[in-house]
């Protein structure tokens, strides 16, 4: 007949299961924080593509922009002096930049902050669980 040397669960006492419930703790805490660590990394990644992205379109459209104004401008000094066509164009773009700036401005205010979503509701789990188990 073979004996374990492992204790089974009832005979442990406070102190070691305290510290059992301490490691295991201090593991679930580690394990969340390298979770949460690569979360906002990948979210990091693709906040990078995306901006580079979007970067590339916007000299793109700044090239665009660039050649409809000539194109405006061209077109108006049929009807107007070169200056006042100039001029006309040249206060539209203005315009349209404000608008943009203030709706920009504004979604920026909106933004949330940001945080590892997944690992925030993982850790609220842990907590909720661990609460459970503590009134048993």
């Amino acid at each position: 007949m073979t004996h374990s040397t492992t204790p089974s669960p009832a005979q442990h006492s406070v102190g070691e299961l305290v510290g059992q419930t301490a490691e295991q703790l201090s593991r679930l805490v580690r394990q969340e924080v390298a979770l949460a660590k690569e979360e906002l990394a990948e979210k990091g990644r693709r906040a990078g593509r995306g901006g580079g992205l979007l970067g590339a379109a916007g000299v793109i459209a700044y090239a665009g922009l660039l050649a409809l104004a000539g194109t405006a401008t061209a077109a108006l000094s049929l009807t107007l002096p070169v200056w006042a066509a100039a001029l006309i164009v040249t206060a539209v773009l203005f315009a349209l930049a404000s608008l943009l700036a203030a709706i920009g401005r504004a979604q920026l205010r909106r933004a949330a902050p940001p945080t590892p979503e997944e690992t925030l509701g993982s850790v609220r789990a842990d907590v909720e669980e661990i609460r459970e188990r503590s009134h048993r």
